[in-house]
């Protein structure tokens, strides 16, 4: 039996490319971005600049990379020496008066001052590329030797008959000295800086890239590098490489213009794959629950299995188990090594937020550990009947407070799209001041699972010190589908899944036999019929109530104050809502 913790999994829990043989889109896109920082652990003002370049990154996810090229006057030699010679190369080819400074996409002669990076990045954001770039780099960690594939797929033509392509290797989380460090107290740890994104080698032959051609439309070109990974890279006072914080970036330059080759075309990040000698060795990643609203007990969760060993994947027994809750799986096909596929399960869970794990017990017929922590969520819904059968409208009522401009909301539906979102709104003149605010969503299509989600970007609601906002959504009647006045207070997030429903011409078992006795009720309500279990709610999609029967049960309502109740009744996967009211 192989056994392998936890702490081994964390550092093999990487991305793979569904298909080996081509990783690029052939779609057009826009360019992504390459920022070069020259920077230096003696220039007080670096980390200042460090914290722009993460916010760039930020707020262009899968878009932006920053690369720390550590180089001239402010660039010790002494430990962590971060100084290579393909940073000086590359330093070399701007002019730079100052530090820090940058080249956004190498659109510039001249280094550029942090503030006008986020400008600077914009444009080359918005301007069309000529070419896509994809690739995997795929690590061997007891070879120390990375095999990387790098596809360029030209959209459009490009300006020149050879345009440059460059691959380069990064390392995040080396701890070493930093002037000024204050500047950015997110990388300091102790009397320590965490040193991000630096450069440590450029892996093509020139640190400009290596020539590529044909440059016109609708050529793909496929480069593919041996790269032998150094135990260290530095001299003097060299900074080990660690496999498990290194990635590989990937850029095409469109010419040389005086020393460098730009400017960059488009850029992206290399998956990475690290692979073991061992011929076994299946993982799971990215345990997560299906995207989109859910108004069941059944929910669906998907991972990534992976094939880091040697041998092809043919087979592999698996259990997953959230709080009570435990499910065996088993699947048969073809994996080969280096490869993954995209799986999924499905789970009967009840109301509540439970720790699970997924473990893999078999792998190829034989006895095989390995287990991955994921949290599976079975939130509560309403289920709001309605008169039309193919679409209704919904109204959205958000009551503000002063701070209008912090607050936004979504619906999405059971797919994960959005069918609607509003603010932010405008802010308030008056302390503690209100405004209302209505939107109305035409054409939503019954029959489906909805969520609605509430933020506030300053994480303390609507409510309270700010003026006293809340919010509640209606159908296009007036008739209330959940919320109300005091549901403000939520911090930086509220939400609330619901169903709508037409029941028009459908008859279930539960409909059939159901009798709810007496409505209005006072003390006591009958419910009586073929059913399983019963939930409670009020008018703010509160569960009051939700148990197990075995047919014919009594609500005591001793605790119920006078109002409006949605009584949901199943049974066997049927289900059926009515509406009760209690009156003393």
């Amino acid at each position: 039996m192989k056994k392998y913790t936890l702490a081994l999994m964390a550092i093999l829990a990487l991305a793979f490319s569904v298909k080996a043989q081509q990783f690029v889109s052939t779609t057009p896109t826009n360019r992504n971005v390459i920022l070069e920082e020259f920077t230096g652990r003696n220039c007080g003002y670096c980390p200042d600049g460090h914290l722009i370049a993460n916010q760039i990154m930020a707020n262009n996810p899968g878009r932006v990379w920053a690369i720390n090229v550590h180089a001239g006057g402010y660039a010790p030699t002494s430990y962590p020496n971060f100084i290579t010679p393909d940073g000086n190369t590359i330093h070399g080819g701007f002019s730079i008066s100052g530090y820090p400074t940058g080249v956004v996409n190498r659109s510039t002669a001249a280094g550029q001052s942090r503030s006008a990076w986020n400008n600077l990045t914009n444009a080359q954001l918005n301007q069309a590329s000529e070419c896509n770039i994809a690739g995997r780099a795929v690590v061997n960690e007891g070879s120390r030797t990375a095999t990387i594939t790098v596809e360029v797929y030209y959209t459009g033509s490009s300006a020149y008959e050879e345009n440059y392509l460059t691959v380069a290797m990064l390392q995040d989380s080396i701890l070493g000295s930093q002037s000024g460090m204050s500047g950015n107290p997110s990388q300091v740890i102790g009397n320590q800086y965490c040193h991000m994104h630096v450069l440590r080698d450029v892996i093509t032959a020139s640190a400009w890239g290596d020539a590529i051609s044909p440059t016109t439309q609708g050529t793909l070109i496929t480069r593919t590098y041996e790269y032998q990974i150094p135990e260290t890279i530095g001299s003097p006072n060299g900074v080990d490489v660690d496999l498990n914080n290194i990635f590989f970036l990937a850029w095409v330059s469109e010419r040389f213009q005086g020393t460098p080759a730009r400017p960059i075309l488009t850029a992206c990040e290399l998956e990475k794959t690290n692979m073991t000698d061992e011929p076994i060795y299946p993982i799971a990643t990215n345990v997560a629950p299906a995207v989109g609203a859910s108004c069941s007990h059944t929910k669906t969760f998907s991972f990534e299995l992976a094939n880091i060993g040697t041998d092809e994947l043919t087979s592999m027994k698996f259990s997953a188990q959230a709080g009570d809750v435990i499910r065996d799986f088993e699947w048969n096909g073809s994996l080969p090594s280096g490869d993954k596929t995209l799986m999924s399960f499905d789970m009967e869970l009840p109301f509540g937020t439970f720790d699970g794990t997924l473990n893999i017990v078999e792998a190829n017929g034989e006895p095989y550990e390995y287990q991955v922590a994921f949290q599976a969520t079975c939130e509560e819904w309403i289920e709001f009947q309605v008169e039309e059968e193919g679409t209704t409208t919904l109204k959205v009522y958000v009551i503000q407070d002063q701070f209008g401009e912090q607050i936004t909301w979504d619906i999405i539906n059971s797919a994960g799209e959005t069918i609607a979102e509003g603010g932010p709104y405008q802010h308030l003149m008056g302390s503690g001041s209100t405004q209302p605010n209505v939107k109305t969503i035409d054409d939503v299509p019954v029959n489906d699972c909805y969520l609605f989600r509430i933020y506030d970007n300053n994480g303390n609601g609507i409510c309270c010190n700010y003026g006293n906002g809340y919010y509640y959504v209606r159908d296009g009647h007036g008739n209330m589908i959940f919320g109300g006045e005091g549901n403000g207070d939520f911090g930086e997030m509220a939400s609330q899944q619901f169903s709508l429903v037409n029941t028009t011409g459908v008859e279930n078992q539960v409909e059939h036999s159901l009798k709810v006795y007496p409505n209005p009720a006072n003390q006591t309500l009958n419910v009586e019929g073929e059913l399983t279990s019963i939930e409670v709610y009020n008018t703010v999609g509160q569960c009051l109530l939700s148990r197990k029967v075995n047919g014919n049960t009594q609500i005591d309502l001793s605790n119920y104050s006078n109002g409006m109740y949605f009584l949901r009744v199943y049974n066997n996967g049927e289900v059926t809502v009515r509406k009760f009211s209690v009156n003393r």
